[in-house]
């Protein structure tokens, strides 16, 4: 299992881009204008947390896996 999981609310996500651009690693835009993660289950926060720290709308979650 990995060690962290993070988790976004598609709905409130605006498409701005943010976490895009802090994290192009794991971070994409979609068809519909809105980002998702790649991977939702790293070992490695990595760039993920500045993902969800630049996120206007704090759309993102990253929680520590039992």
């Amino acid at each position: 299992m990995a060690k962290y999981k993070i988790t976004q609310d598609h709905d409130t996500c605006i498409g701005c881009g943010a976490c895009v651009a802090s994290c192009p690693d794991n971070w994409e835009l979609g068809d519909d204008g809105k980002a998702s993660p790649k991977q939702t289950e790293v070992d490695d926060i990595g760039c993920n947390q500045a993902a969800a720290d630049g996120c206007p709308v704090n759309c993102i979650k990253i929680e520590e896996n039992a």
